[in-house]
């Protein structure tokens, strides 16, 4: 209930007919460049690229960007490990 009005419960998303092919490519298509690299970003975690010679990386190891008018993936920078810092510096002797 809001200000005392009963809000209609809407059908949930798991008993709604699935979208199909010319829907989906509709929706997509009506997406900006940056929406779809967002959605690129979803969608590569299920992503597996096989580059030959046993090298399999995967969608999340990219980082989605767009460039101009393209989507551009390029290979994550490695995470960078910091070392832990005393937040008291020492006492200059």
């Amino acid at each position: 209930m809001i200000f005392g009005k009963k809000r209609k419960k809407g059908t949930p998303q798991s008993y709604r007919p699935v979208m199909d092919a010319n829907e989906v490519i509709e929706l997509f298509s009506r997406l900006t460049l940056h929406q779809q690299a967002a959605l690129c970003r979803l969608i590569s975690r299920n992503l597996a690229l096989d580059m030959g010679d046993d090298d399999v990386l995967m969608g999340y190891d990219f980082d989605w960007n767009v460039v101009g008018a393209m989507i551009v993936a390029t290979p994550a920078e490695e995470d960078v490990t910091l070392e832990p810092q005393s937040p008291i510096d020492p006492p200059a002797a």
